[in-house]
Formats: C-alpha cells, sequence, structure tokens
C-alpha cells in the first residue's frame, strides 16, 4: 500500500513539474513582450532579456496618435467590429444548436454531417472567393464585409451550444409546447434563461476571433487608409522595416493594452466560460 502511495505521489510530482515547466516556456515571450513595453529604448534590443532603463513613455505615447500610430483608434474600430460580430455570430450559433438539438426533421442528420466535414476544411482555403465576392458587390474595405465574414459561418461552430441544449430537460420544452407555446417562444423563454453558462462561452469565443484576427483584417481593409484600420493591422504596420527602429517598443506596448480587456473578460467570466466547454462537451 505504501509503495501505491508512493509511485502516486511520484506520478502527481512530475505531472505537476512538467506542466510547470511548460506553463514557464509558455510564459516566456509573453514576460519579454511586458518587460519589453516598458523600456526607455525605441527599437528592437535583444542584446538583454530585461531593459536597462524603464520607462512608460511609449504607453503615453500610443494615445498620442501621429501618421503612423493610431492606436484609439485602431482600437475602438476593433471593438465595434468585435461587439456587432459578436453579437450576430452569437446569435447564429444559439439557434442553430437549438434547431439541432431540439428540433426533429429530415435533414437534420445529414446536415450534421455536412457541417462538420465542412468545419474539416480551414477557413483560409476560401479566402480569394471570398474576397472576389465581397469585391463584386462593393464590400470590400468596408466594416460591413468584415463583419460578414466573421459572422456568415460562424454557425457551423454549433456544436458545443448543442452539447450544452442536449442536457436541457425535454419534458420543460414538451410541457410548453403543449400550452400553446411556438419554437422561438420556448427559445427565448425557457432555453435561454437555462443556458447562461453556454451563452458566456458563445460570447467570448465570438469577440475573440475578430479581436485577434490580422489575416482576413488585412485581405478586406486593404486601401492603406490608416484611420480604418484594426490593431492587428496597425501594430503590423509598426513592424515595417522603415518603422521598427522607432516604434518596436510601442508596437510591444500595444500589444499589451490589446490583450488587457479580453483579459479582464475572461478571468470574469471563467465560472461561467469553464460550466459551458465541459457542460457543452457531455453529449453530442
Amino acid at each position: 500500500m505504501k509503495k501505491m502511495k508512493g509511485n502516486r505521489l511520484s506520478s502527481i510530482v512530475l505531472h505537476n513539474l512538467l506542466i510547470a515547466v511548460l506553463a514557464f516556456i509558455w510564459l516566456i515571450p509573453i514576460v519579454w513582450l511586458v518587460c519589453t513595453s516598458f523600456s526607455s529604448y525605441s527599437g528592437m534590443n535583444t542584446s538583454t532579456f530585461f531593459p536597462k532603463e524603464w520607462s512608460v513613455i511609449h504607453y503615453i505615447k500610443l494615445f498620442q496618435p501621429d501618421t503612423v500610430a493610431q492606436f484609439p483608434q485602431w482600437f475602438m474600430n476593433t471593438f465595434i467590429i468585435a461587439c456587432v460580430t459578436c453579437v450576430i455570430s452569437t446569435a447564429f450559433v444559439l439557434m442553430v444548436a437549438y434547431a439541432m438539438s431540439v428540433m426533429r426533421f429530415k435533414a437534420r442528420k445529414p446536415l450534421m454531417n455536412f457541417f462538420v466535414i465542412l468545419n474539416l476544411f480551414p477557413g483560409m482555403l476560401a479566402m480569394i472567393a471570398v474576397y472576389f465576392t465581397l469585391k463584386s458587390f462593393n464590400l470590400t474595405n468596408s466594416y460591413a464585409g468584415l463583419i460578414m465574414v466573421y459572422s456568415g459561418s460562424a454557425g457551423l461552430g454549433y456544436l458545443i451550444a448543442k452539447g450544452f441544449f442536449d442536457t436541457v430537460p425535454r419534458a420543460l420544452c414538451e410541457a410548453a409546447r403543449i400550452d400553446g407555446c411556438s419554437e422561438a417562444r420556448i427559445f427565448a423563454q425557457i432555453v435561454i434563461p437555462m443556458s447562461r453558462p453556454i451563452i458566456v462561452y458563445t460570447v467570448i469565443s465570438s469577440f475573440l476571433v475578430p479581436w485577434m484576427d490580422f489575416v482576413y483584417a488585412k485581405m478586406i481593409l486593404n486601401a492603406g487608409i490608416s484611420e480604418k484600420y484594426t490593431v492587428a493591422i496597425g501594430l503590423y504596420k509598426m513592424l515595417d522595416k522603415s518603422l521598427i527602429n522607432n516604434y518596436f517598443t510601442m508596437f510591444c506596448a500595444g500589444g499589451v493594452l490589446v490583450s488587457i480587456p479580453i483579459s479582464i473578460l475572461f478571468m470574469i467570466m471563467q465560472k461561467f466560460y469553464v460550466e459551458g466547454i465541459t457542460g457543452g462537451a457531455v453529449k453530442g
């Protein structure tokens, strides 16, 4: 018995040690980014890990826009796009998940299989087709086109929400139908109020996509108008060869500031976020 306890303790220690080592490796670039953002040096300095001189001047400069760095405007652009996308995508995901979980119709299983197959293909494969489709409708270089791209396929990510809806007691829905409730009313007044964890999970996931995306934003907002950039495009422009020596530390400061809102949101909603994932993983 003592030998078994000793083996179990050794296993736990080794697992925790491995996790600690992996966490340390994962945190190194983040710590370096934060430390560099407080450097008084403007360019890239790889001679030391920690700055020789510390300063907050580059955080101050971010909020004093010039012809290159217009961080407040970029931040607001990204925030508006992310909020609108979040609302539309969340609605799409929850409606599709409810339909696949609760409603029964002939094409239900073929559609579910088709959606799973579509998700196997990277979204990047459709980039050229998406771009020329938007261009034919004059939606390139517009936030409307970007929001449509982010939201259009959101319903394909319904599986986790469907798994959560599968746990909602069917007796409640059946009782509501007997009382004459429509599917829309059952969805809005019975299922949604019971599904706060999965709603939080879906909201955060939907918000993260436009908040962090660079590829589609760069492809669609390609007119070179600095005022219309998202944060990702704007920060990327600071890494241009002609600018990096003057803006690299400001780039690091911008990266830190961009991470703060979503980090706070995640910490506040962490309980519901985890409940949404675990609840949605119970059933497929």
